[in-house]
């Protein structure tokens, strides 16, 4: 178990909403665009969705290497040189003059990214106090959910008015404003110990890896990104398609069920307390799956109300995998929380490019099926890679 940290200043529970919406600006911001995107580069869903999968892969590829560095190197400061240098790629966004050097730019940010993450995860876990360690956790995810819907509404708003390039200069000031509240805001650690030798990093991947109950998490995590990517990709282009042709800044406002996660994220840490993350993923992946059956009807505020509870059910299923995460382990927390990340983006990364496939060939009649069955399969790999575990 972490040390409890010393007295001293602690970062308000808000700073971690903060951060955790500025960092996730970046992540999704060009799912409302994939329409406008296809028609400017004259390619078709598989392509374009490499867009958010160049991202994903990143992240997945860069996760558990930033988590060996924010070990040895320190939370704090890992969050600020990646908030600082993710500005950059943001701006070569900005100004990409094919698709190929946009993916490049997308996978520059997927780079920086999980150094904002990774590290925060662990620095809540270590450096607050364990009365406001929940609080914070909750407040950081709700700040992931928050700044996932605001990418993609904002990029689809400012899309609209203009043309997709501004969208990434607004990611530019977002990161900028993430650096600026993290230094500002962000107390040093009081409890961090550095982890340097290249042995005992070894000794923590082997013990990591020899964790099953780490090991199920992983793959929960996986699957569960894997439907939610998958799922709004595709819906995305189903939507701005017949007989619904909406716009880009439409198609960012049917994000607004993100919003929903802002509610649903707070009211999952009593209930994870009280019923256990196996129930809760069970009750998540029911709702999703209920969620995805309905948008299989062609009035939109039925495909819209699906697309919302399976959001919601991701949502929940995210809280009970990211407690499961801390809970099995001890040690080389930054470690952990890397791989899993490595599974969790890696999901997206496979989820961009098969669902997108699939979507090709079969429209959305065929890609719920896909994303039922890995709902079910991260049911199962919850149901018993968490057997016996606490909570």
């Amino acid at each position: 178990m972490s040390a409890t940290p010393p007295r001293g200043r602690e970062a308000p529970v808000l700073v971690f909403a903060a951060l955790g919406t500025l960092v996730f600006l970046n992540v999704y911001a060009p799912q409302s665009l994939l329409p406008l995107l296809a028609r400017d580069f004259g390619v078709g869903p598989a392509a374009v969705g490499g867009v958010v999968g160049a991202t994903m892969l990143a992240m997945a590829l860069a996760s558990p290497l930033t988590g060996v560095v924010a070990d040895a190197w320190g939370r704090r400061r890992t969050v600020l040189w990646a908030f600082g240098l993710l500005v950059l790629p943001a701006l070569l966004a900005s100004v990409a003059p094919s698709l190929a050097v946009l993916n490049a730019a997308r996978f520059a940010q997927g780079l920086l990214i999980p150094g904002v993450m990774v590290a925060l995860n662990a620095y809540i876990a270590e450096d607050v106090a364990p009365a406001r360690r929940a609080g914070a956790l909750s407040a950081y995810v709700t700040g992931t959910v928050l700044g996932g819907f605001l990418g993609r509404f904002l990029s689809g708003l400012v899309a609209s008015r203009g043309d997709w390039h501004a969208a990434f200069w607004l990611l530019a000031l977002a990161c900028a404003l993430g650096w600026a509240v993290a230094r500002a805001a962000l107390p040093p650690e009081a409890a961090f110990q550095p982890r340097r030798d290249p042995r005992a990093v070894l000794a923590g991947l082997r013990t990591h890896l020899r964790n099953p109950a780490l090991l199920a998490t992983c793959a929960v995590g996986f699957l569960i990104l894997f439907t939610l990517v998958g799922t709004f990709n595709t819906l995305t282009l189903r939507l701005a398609a017949a007989p619904y042709h909406l716009g880009t800044a439409q198609t960012g406002a049917v994000f607004a069920v993100y919003l929903l996660g802002v509610v649903i994220t707070p009211v999952a840490g009593p209930f994870l307390a009280a019923r256990g993350s196996r129930t809760s993923l069970l009750v998540a992946v029911g709702a999703s799956v209920l969620g995805l059956a309905v948008t299989l009807t062609a009035p939109l505020p039925l495909v819209i109300g699906g697309a919302a509870a399976t959001a919601c059910g991701v949502f929940l299923a995210q809280s009970a995998a990211l407690a499961a995460v801390q809970r099995s382990v001890s040690g080389a927390r930054s470690l952990a929380g890397g791989l899993y990340h490595l599974a969790y983006y890696g999901g997206a990364a496979v989820s961009s490019v098969v669902a997108g496939h699939v979507f090709e060939a079969g429209g959305w009649a065929a890609t719920v099926p896909l994303l039922v069955g890995s709902l079910l399969l991260a049911a199962l790999a919850g149901h018993w890679g968490w057997r016996g575990a606490r909570g």
